[in-house]
């Protein structure tokens, strides 16, 4: 299995060509050496090492997800993880002694991760990077921001034989949360919204609106609220813990005063605010907590930087406390190709993204269940939309591009993508009511507002695409085996070459590989679409607290599918892993939507509605994955094939 992972994701690694200047978000103004800052800083950065052997790590987690297998959910603690599968400890004293030598500061974060440090000259010299320090104006807030990174490299001063890679040489912020709202223009327009599920009106949903019609509350009946369970939510934005107890209070549910752990990583990542999207950890604590009251929580936030993102990981998984880890926060997984100045071990991503891999593997062989959001922009995640068309590679300006987000595309998490509810739209243009309907839960993607963008006077891009779902083939993880018995797998598509077309000739950014057997995604989907979606109770640095309505996106199903494996945790009465496994095996045998036993379909297969690319269809596809849940069902039959 490594050595597969090893051999595509190099294969991949050549078939793309990225220009690190192209890829930069906007222009940045050298201000010169960081060393020459006053005072002079103390750099941090994060070495990965390789696993002992990547292929019996994985024998060893499918045992511990095959019924039958003498270490059937037998999770491992990390203290055995590293034991028996972490990197050779030899190997890891000689790699610290040779960094130690180099007058930096070594110590372990993890199985897989040493944290290095030391004056700024000092980790300039030993990884051969001379860093800058940059200033650049936020194309989303207007504000300006400054960040480190390589001008040049040179050759390492240690010897780095054995490091998979040096994170952290670049801290410029490069994730995107993805919570998505109305857009601006249809928001307006919109005057009355109904659906046909009862309770709140689309995009004013609640917690209790989705318990209610994802059958979650016959669990609640029985008593099962996550008691004894823990949610953990990785984030790159601070929040305010009020809004999470008003929101819920507000809603009735009953939930402990000091259920809330906050853990800064690696300083944090200061104050919340509107720039730097705190609305987005608000909502994952508001979802996940409201649909499981009585789990405690752990909010894990760093800053937005590569190195805060897997820094949080790293401690989410190795803490061992949270039962389920979500995340709502991702990027282009082809954006982290760059210069080799970024990591002077292998000059490109490919080991961030195995770091990610190793990291995921350890969470799920110790029955950490993991949750990320495929992302909002549909089949086509580098042309992301935004409010401000400046911010990202939009059309005409860049070509068209199908593309996955990461860390939805690992092997070893749940990718949580997105559907739109059944419901009737009436907008009124120009004094008259304009009437949108939507008869049944279908995939995100709103190619069923076309007609309404015309009206208008807009064009789609400029309207609402491609707002809708993340899902498609990953261009560089490898399938993982859970999916390869299971029809409705594709390929990547041919000709995915994004090009700047602003230039003459254009230039050609990245091109990825055609008929690669990547891994789909996403796995399974809830409401996701603002047009349908939620409220989100929060406290705005610039206008105070306030009530928002039409949110929606991915960012609620990732942290929404955490809050229900709390609920599963409870019921099941232990951890659950990877509920990948548990979730292609029933598809693969039949059982998702059929039921079995007496036990009604724990799936409804959503067979409606395309994500711009991808249509939905009967079994798995890449608009919804396996479709949405019953929660209620699926609780029966994970009892059943457990």
């Amino acid at each position: 299995m490594a050595n597969r992972f090893k051999r595509k994701a190099a294969t991949a690694a050549i078939a793309a060509t990225v220009s690190a200047t192209a890829l930069a978000a906007s222009p940045a103004l050298d201000l010169g050496k960081i060393d020459q800052a006053a005072p002079a800083p103390t750099l941090t950065v994060t070495v990965a090492l390789p696993l002992r052997d990547r292929n019996a790590a994985t024998r060893y987690l499918t045992e511990l997800h095959t019924s039958g297998s003498p270490h059937y959910h037998k999770f491992l603690t990390p203290a055995e993880f590293r034991g028996r599968f972490g990197p050779d400890e030899a190997a890891v004293a000689a790699i610290s002694g040779r960094l130690t030598a180099a007058g930096l500061v070594v110590a372990r974060r993890g199985s897989v991760l040493l944290q290095v440090s030391g004056p700024a000259a000092s980790v300039q010299r030993a990884f051969g990077a001379e860093l800058h320090l940059f200033q650049a104006r936020d194309s989303q807030s207007g504000g300006v921001s400054r960040f480190m990174a390589p001008a040049k490299t040179s050759q390492p001063a240690v010897d780095l034989s054995g490091v998979q890679a040096v994170i952290g040489l670049d801290s410029r912020p490069r994730f995107r949360p993805h919570v998505s709202k109305q857009p601006s223009q249809l928001a307006r327009a919109l005057v009355r919204a109904s659906g046909a599920s009862g309770g709140n009106a689309p995009g004013k949903w609640t917690v209790t609106d989705l318990a209610r019609y994802y059958n979650v509350a016959p669990l609640y009946d029985k008593g099962i609220n996550g008691k004894g369970a823990t949610i953990g939510i990785v984030t790159l934005a601070a929040f305010t813990p009020a809004d999470a107890f008003r929101y819920w209070n507000q809603l009735g549910l009953k939930t402990n005063p000091d259920r809330l752990t906050v853990v800064n990583v690696d300083g944090g990542p200061g104050a919340p605010s509107d720039d730097s999207q705190s609305v987005e950890t608000t909502l994952d604590v508001e979802q996940s907590g409201g649909l499981a009251p009585g789990a405690k929580m752990i909010v894990y936030q760093a800053p937005n930087t590569t190195q805060g993102f897997v820094d949080a990981f790293a401690q989410a998984i190795e803490n061992n406390a949270a039962d389920a880890v979500s995340t709502s926060w991702g990027s282009w997984e082809w954006g982290d190709l760059q210069t080799a100045a970024n990591d002077p071990v292998s000059g490109g991503s490919a080991n961030v993204l195995q770091t990610y891999h190793d990291l995921f593997l350890q969470a799920a062989m110790q029955g950490q269940s993991l949750f990320a959001a495929a992302g909002d922009a549909g089949a086509y995640d580098v042309n992301a939309q935004t409010e401000d068309p400046k911010d990202g590679y939009h059309p005409p300006k860049f070509s068209k591009v199908l593309s996955v987000d990461s860390p939805a595309s690992q092997q070893f998490i749940t990718a949580a993508g997105g559907t739109t509810l059944a419901a009737s739209l009436t907008f009124k243009i120009k004094g008259e009511p304009y009437m949108v309907t939507v008869p049944a839960e279908r995939a995100w993607g709103e190619d069923y507002l076309t007609g309404l963008c015309k009206k208008l006077g807009l064009d789609p891009v400029s309207c609402n695409w491609p707002n809708g779902g993340g899902g498609g083939v990953s261009g560089f993880i490898p399938r993982p085996f859970y999916q390869s018995w299971l029809p409705g797998m594709q390929n990547t598509q041919p000709g995915q070459h994004l090009v700047d077309n602003s230039q003459t000739p254009p230039q050609v950014i990245a091109a990825l590989p055609a008929s690669y057997p990547g891994r789909n995604v996403p796995d399974i989907s809830m409401n996701a679409d603002p047009q349908t979606g939620y409220v989100v109770y929060y406290t705005s640095d610039k206008t105070g607290f306030s009530v928002l309505d039409g949110e929606g996106g991915t960012s609620f199903v990732a942290p929404q599918l955490a809050g229900i494996a709390a609920l599963l945790n409870q019921s099941q009465g232990s951890r659950l892993g990877l509920l990948n496994f548990a979730l292609y095996g029933m598809a693969s045998t039949g059982y998702a939507y059929t039921g079995f036993g007496g036990i009604g379909a724990p799936l409804r297969d959503i067979r409606v509605g395309n994500n711009w690319f991808y249509a939905s269809r009967a079994g798995y596809d890449q608009a919804t994955g396996l479709g949405v849940p019953d929660v209620a069902n699926l609780a029966a039959a994970l009892k059943r094939w457990f």
